[in-house]
């Protein structure tokens, strides 16, 4: 029960330490190197070895596999499996926190107060729901009871994730960090069996509209044009050339005075063209002629 008064990390371990007893070999790792890029457009680095066979381990056990060639074999010869689901979701990265990046969210709500409750956002990383929350808490913030006219959409290719950011309950200990305030007024806290927990307030959840979707393959259904997009830390999983087409899609879902937020680790200069910097990570369109792309799938 809840009433009113962490972050989640990545879906399995590094493999440091893990005793194999299934057969994964060179080939098997190349095989799920170029699955994933191609399903995804994820570079599985070289030492991501262990990793691969200890999140994917736990898919051959539900099969009844001990051969990781198997397992592949199965995938590939089955385009339309939901299996293809569950592989991408074990090799998908969700590192996320409240108000990751801090410096992001007094611009974001300088720009909520300037464009008012007509003000369209996705958040393009979803992950676990950290993220998104933190974007429906600055608006609230920022509009007060306006904010309920604003609708953030938040997608993610992993659909385990989008699970648990809907259910919206994290850790105690999470939340209170946020402070009391903010922990009294966006959440309401577990007892009995959810003691220890706490659960976003039905009001802040009615705000995001949580949707599966691959920034690599098909078509984006996403009822653009946005205001505000947020693509932080996922660029970093992709090469150049998969960072070009999706930026190039991104230029043509945004509004002529729209802003892209990156992760402090990237860099969009390259893509000079589309996109000129305007604050810490903070893009804009670099003209009005940038956002004729057309969104194609790849």
């Amino acid at each position: 029960m809840f009433s009113s008064p962490g972050s989640q990390g990545g879906n399995g371990d590094n493999g440091t330490g893990f005793t194999r007893d299934l057969d994964f070999t060179s080939r098997d790792f190349e095989r799920v190197r170029d699955l994933i890029y191609r399903r995804a457009g994820i570079v599985m680095a070289d030492n991501k070895r262990e990793m691969v066979y200890s999140r994917l381990a736990k898919r051959l056990r539900v099969h009844g596999m001990n051969r990781f060639s198997d397992y592949l074999d199965r995938l590939e010869r089955r385009s339309d499996s939901k299996e293809w689901e569950a592989f991408t979701n074990a090799l998908t990265t969700n590192l996320t926190a409240f108000f990751r990046e801090a410096h992001h969210f007094p611009a974001l709500a300088e720009e909520v107060c300037r464009r008012g409750p007509g003000i369209k956002i996705w958040c393009a990383g979803a992950s676990t729901g950290e993220e998104p929350y933190s974007l429906a808490m600055t608006v609230r913030e920022t509009l007060g009871a306006a904010a309920s006219q604003v609708k953030i959409l938040a997608t993610d290719i992993d659909t385990e994730a989008l699970n648990v950011a809907r259910a919206g309950i994290y850790p105690l200990e999470v939340v209170e960090k946020l402070g009391e305030a903010r922990c009294r007024q966006f959440f309401q806290r577990g007892s009995g069996a959810r003691a220890g927990k706490a659960r976003v307030r039905p009001e802040l959840a009615a705000m995001i509209d949580y949707r599966p979707l691959n920034l690599v393959t098909g078509t984006w259904s996403i009822n653009g044009p946005f205001d505000i997009i947020f693509c932080r830390n996922v660029m970093i999983y992709f090469d150049r050339e998969t960072q070009t087409n999706i930026l190039r899609r991104f230029a043509s879902q945004m509004k002529p005075d729209g802003l892209l937020f990156a992760g402090h680790s990237e860099n969009f200069s390259f893509l000079s063209q589309a996109f000129r910097l305007r604050g810490q990570t903070i893009y804009t369109l670099a003209s009005p002629s940038a956002r004729t792309t057309p969104d194609v799938s790849r």
